[in-house]
């Protein structure tokens, strides 16, 4: 079920793109993850047959022919509301347009199949959504898929789709698919296309895909940005210690341990990023509040109690507060762009640890029980809060459950984050974990 053997054989008339969308809707439709908010199957059908015909007349329906997908649901689809996961949009007028990522995979010849669950309006990393519900583990359903965009992460990590798209704004592409044992990609800020995305903290939002191989996740960014990720592979490698070091679990230690070996890697550090992560608090709590104060007006009782309250305390922040987290952001871009100066890519955790619990949805940090909700993107946020691409790798041998790291590059560096990702996979570093009964 790889994006590009699916797409070989449509191309090459081994099989119908019809006949794929159909086994995946069957699959969707049986959905035991609740990662699926609505099975779009009269548009798959029509976007599949389409395929054929164009394989039929002996054209070629592009690199991604008939290969099924999903979208967190706050991508615009032509024809219906744009939720972002919210109760109070359930009845939004519809999107008039599909957004531009959505344009550019039905242009390669992908064929869209579903909307997928996420936390509302993109805030929080454990996808615990109080209309649609929580979000499971396909690799143990006692557990979360992680956040924002764990309806794309459990869809893909369970065999419902190949591919899938999700956003990232602290974390939310890298923590799910850190968790369901996924490639995943937080590109440079703004290097993928937003266009007909629902905003949360326009600085920090970015969009990117989910695959379980990294073949996969190559073509479908190419196909999302429009350009190649050829690159030699890197050789100057760092895994970053300080504050990315704290609060491992063992299999995590144990892991870049292993990492630091197969690469010969040095090790870095960037300064402060405890201020960064409070100032990456600061600002999205600022920029999200700020965007939903009119919608809170009308009917802040519609919001879920635990995105309201963060959103209206975000936007009571004193403007001098945020300006002071705007300076710092400045200043520590600076420090990482130093660093790049020495280093090609920079690895660091994902997750300090596996996924928790439903029942127990929490995490330990500085030895305290605290919500991972809030609290998962430890270290995440401090790489996106300054528009760094980031590349999470699932990990094997690292324990019973997925565990990923993050390769980390320069603003524009995706193409090096791909080449070392390539060589971990040859290596039998890491690989995406084998979807539930496969």
């Amino acid at each position: 079920m790889t994006i590009a053997g699916i797409a070989a054989d449509v191309r090459a008339g081994r099989c119908r793109a019809v006949d794929i969308a159909r086994e995946a809707l069957d699959r969707l439709r049986a959905d035991p993850y609740v990662a699926v908010t609505q099975v779009l199957e009269d548009r798959a059908l029509a976007e599949a047959a389409a395929v054929d015909a164009i394989v039929a007349g002996g054209g070629d329906p592009g690199p991604l022919a008939g290969v099924p997908y999903g979208v967190k649901d706050l991508f615009d689809v032509a024809g219906l509301p744009t939720t972002a996961g919210a109760r109070s949009r359930i009845d939004a007028p519809p999107a008039i347009q599909d957004a531009e990522a959505i344009v550019r995979l039905r242009a390669a010849g992908a064929v869209l199949t579903a909307t997928l669950n996420m936390d509302e309006f993109a805030y929080g990393f454990a996808t615990i959504n109080a209309h649609f519900g929580t979000t499971r583990n396909p690799h143990d359903s006692a557990r979360i898929a992680g956040g924002s965009s764990g309806g794309s992460a459990a869809a893909v990590a369970g065999g419902l789709l190949p591919l899938a798209l999700g956003s990232d704004t602290n974390g939310s592409i890298r923590i799910p698919a850190a968790l369901c044992g996924l490639y995943g990609l937080k590109p440079t800020h703004g290097g993928l296309p937003l266009e007909g995305v629902y905003p949360f903290v326009d600085s920090f939002d970015d969009i990117g895909p989910f695959a379980a191989d990294i073949a996969g996740l190559r073509i479908a960014t190419e196909i999302l940005s429009g350009a190649s990720l050829a690159a030699p592979v890197p050789t100057r490698i760092a895994i970053l210690g300080g504050w990315f070091a704290d609060n491992l679990a063992d299999d995590m230690t144990a892991a870049l341990a292993r990492i630091a070996a197969c690469l010969g890697a040095g090790t870095a550090e960037l300064p402060a990023v405890d201020v960064a992560r409070s100032a990456a608090f600061l600002i999205t709590a600022h920029e999200g509040g700020t965007f939903h104060v009119p919608a809170l007006a009308d009917h802040a009782l519609l919001y879920d109690p635990a995105t309201r309250d963060r959103l209206i305390a975000g936007a009571t922040l004193a403007e001098g507060t945020v300006a002071k987290a705007q300076r710092f952001r400045t200043w520590f871009a600076e420090q990482a762009d130093r660093l790049f100066d020495a280093w090609d890519v920079l690895i660091a955790p994902a997750t300090p640890c596996a996924a928790p619990t439903i029942a127990d949805p929490t995490i330990l940090v500085g030895g305290q029980k605290v919500p991972a909700r809030a609290h998962l993107g430890i270290y995440t946020q401090p790489l996106s809060f300054i528009g760094l691409p980031s590349l999470v790798v699932p990990l094997r041998d690292c324990g019973p459950l997925p565990l990923g790291l993050q390769l980390v590059g320069p603003p524009g560096g995706e193409a090096r984050l791909f080449a070392l990702a390539e060589k971990l996979e040859r290596d039998g570093v890491s690989g995406g974990w084998p979807a539930p009964g496969l």
